[in-house]
């Protein structure tokens, strides 16, 4: 670092020089190159000023001129803290290189090709106007950004470039201004796929064409070529991507004007409004700069199926404000309550009982809504359109828009509720159900319904009646009412119980014969045989049909066993004994291995009353024999003993 320019001679004169011819030579050593104009000038300057100070040294004391302040060369040294004051003073003079070499510059002056920029060091740099295309309102004064290419150049020029400085800076605003959501100016380069390309502090950001305004666009290229307001929405650094959006500008705005809007909103305000758009569920109204819905109920006070049945696009209307919310800027409108409610107009002399006409507007499985006036409805419930106590749907009984008749059943004008029914219109069949079906009366239903535990039988449209499993026969086991009869045929029943209060009626298909059970106890006596049919086989024995009789009995597992030893099988015609009959419970318990082993036991029996007979006859022959051998072995001892 050379530091012979750092100050005026002028100043050196003042602080070091001693001696005069001293004086001149330090003088002449370190001043700068004049200029070959200027030499004669300068030198005359120099000579006077020289005579000047030997004139005016002339009278001043003679001192000991002090060799060792200056050095070898005829320059004068300091000392550490001396250079290093001298040093921060000069750093101070040069620009500033922080920010990765991006400084501030002025610009001092424009030519037709360049523009001569001032940084604040010892000389100017100079960039090509190009690199200011973008700006066409450049002027002299005016602070850009710059980097320091070179200190100087072989000629010994600054080199200076915009173009990489404001990228450089670029990145720094565009990641500041998504942080800090600022608005930042860019210019629409040109038309791309699905948006445009806009030039954002020289980067080139882009623009989904869905994020140029808040209508649809269609036309891309009006905007091309026009500099415009943006909001950085995205950044990708990875991929050096930037996405903006105008449209989310226009939002912010709309969206402080519906707050404005909506803070002096009040329940009950009536305003006029623009239909904007109507939709299944209700109709979107054009307050002035706010949009506010009506819902499809809050229309009409009679029922609609589209709000196109009330409102036409773009249609001016009077809505009330039934309700808002500041936080989400919703507005809920109402148009119907501009008018009195229909309720009101409703005859005060109506009362329950009553026999009003209606239109059908609704159908549910539950029921029917019956429209009595415009708005005003009533409903009859599927248990009031028919005393028939079996369940069926409303669709059964009427279609949307039949006319109907009905009794009023409820009415409540606070609620604005009404219940009706049809079935009142028509009598009771309850009202003589005693006369008509009393006790141990025989008639013929048809089966409606079946649950695990019996049958529902109809006798007449609102009389039903219950056959319970057990009573369905008095021979068969009936597991499910399905396997006796079917949904839709007829059936003889007897009514067996009579309960008016609930009305129900307890019915019985078996007692329609008398009991056959009475005729069996004499036939199916115990120890009586017979031969049946095995019907079925199962874990615990086999079930077996008498086809004379029609009636079934139990073979039990250990009465199933056959002579061979194998077990009897379904469809095998066999001979059964009856071990158990109880009237009772319609029990009757057979077994064919008793049979068999009845006759094995009585042959056994045979056999050994005829072993026991013969035994006895051997026996008596043996005593004989045995007697008179005892005679012979007698005297043939006393020989014996004769002899000895």
């Amino acid at each position: 670092m050379k530091y012979k320019n750092l100050f005026p001679m002028s100043e050196e004169k003042k602080t070091k020089a001693e001696d005069p011819a001293k004086e001149v030579v330090v003088e002449t050593t370190t001043a700068e190159t004049p200029n070959p104009s200027e030499e004669p000038a300068a030198a005359e300057e120099q000579v006077a000023e020289a005579t000047k100070l030997e004139v005016a040294e002339e009278p001043v004391v003679e001192e000991v001129f002090d060799w060792d302040v200056f050095a070898e060369g005829g320059l004068a040294s300091y000392s550490k803290d001396q250079f290093k004051e001298l040093e921060t003073m000069y750093d101070a003079t040069l620009p500033d290189e922080t920010q990765a070499g991006v400084i501030d510059g002025k610009i001092i002056n424009l030519t037709d090709r360049e523009a001569i920029i001032e940084i604040g060091g010892k000389s100017e740099g100079v960039i090509s106007l190009n690199e200011f295309r973008y700006n066409p309102d450049l002027a002299v004064g005016d602070t850009v950004e710059v980097l320091i290419d070179q200190q100087e150049d072989k000629t010994g020029q600054l080199v200076l470039s915009h173009r990489k400085a404001r990228s450089i800076r670029s990145w720094d605003r565009v990641n500041s201004a998504h942080d800090n959501e600022e608005v930042v100016n860019g210019f629409v380069k040109c038309r791309t796929k699905g948006g445009m390309i806009v030039d954002v502090f020289g980067i080139e950001a882009f623009l989904p064409g869905s994020q140029i305004d808040v209508k649809p666009i269609r036309d891309y290229d009006i905007y091309v070529g026009k500099t415009m307001e943006f909001k950085v929405v995205k950044i990708n650094h990875d991929f050096k991507n930037v996405v903006v959006s105008h449209k989310a500008l226009i939002e912010a705005d709309i969206e402080l004007q519906k707050k404005e809007i909506i803070s002096k909103l009040e329940k009950g305000q009536v305003l006029e409004g623009t239909v904007k758009n109507i939709t299944s569920y209700g109709v979107f109204i054009d307050l002035g700069g706010v949009d506010g819905l009506v819902h499809i109920t809050d229309l009409s006070w009679s029922r609609i199926n589209h709000p196109n049945e009330i409102v036409e696009l773009d249609q001016k209307i009077n809505v009330v404000i039934l309700d808002f919310d500041e936080a989400k800027t919703r507005i809920q409108l109402g148009l119907k309550q501009l008018s009195a409610h229909p309720w009101d107009a409703l005859d005060q002399e109506l009362k329950i009982g009553d026999r009003v006409k209606g239109k059908v507007v609704v159908l549910a499985d539950y029921g029917a809504f019956i429209e009595i006036l415009p708005g005003v409805e009533g409903l009859i419930h599927v248990s009031e359109m028919s005393w028939s106590t079996h369940l069926r749907s409303a669709q059964d009984f009427m279609k949307v828009g039949t006319e109907v008749e009905a009794e009023v059943l409820t009415l409540d004008r606070d609620d604005r509720k009404m219940s009706l029914g049809m079935k009142q219109l028509t009598t009771d069949p309850w009202a003589d159900i005693t006369e008509k079906y009393p006790a141990k009366s025989k008639h013929t239903g048809v089966v409606r319904n079946f649950t695990n535990f019996g049958v529902f039988v109809e006798l007449e449209e609102g009389v039903d009646g219950l056959v319970h499993i057990s009573d369905l026969s008095w021979t068969k086991k009936v597991k499910h009412p399905s396997e006796f009869t079917s949904i839709g045929a007829a059936l003889d029943i007897v009514v067996l119980e009579l309960d008016t209060e609930n009305r129900r009626l307890s019915l019985g298909h078996k007692q329609v014969e008398d009991n056959p059970w009475d005729t069996y106890e004499t036939i199916f006596a115990e120890g009586s045989e017979h031969e049946g049919e095995v019907t079925e086989v199962h874990d615990k024995g086999a079930t077996v049909l008498f086809k004379t009789e029609g009636v079934e009995g139990f073979v039990p597992g250990r009465h199933s066993e056959k002579e061979d030893g194998s077990k009897i099988a379904k469809g095998e015609l066999v001979k059964f004994r009856v071990i158990e009959f109880n009237k009772g419970s319609r029990k009757i318990i057979l077994s064919h291995t008793i049979l068999f082993k009845e006759a094995l036991a009585s042959e056994r029996a045979a056999e050994k009353k005829s072993t026991a007979k013969s035994m006895k006859s051997v026996q008596s022959k043996v005593e004989k024999s045995t007697l008179g051998d005892l005679d012979v072995l007698a005297d043939l001892k006393n020989k014996l003993d004769n002899q000895e």
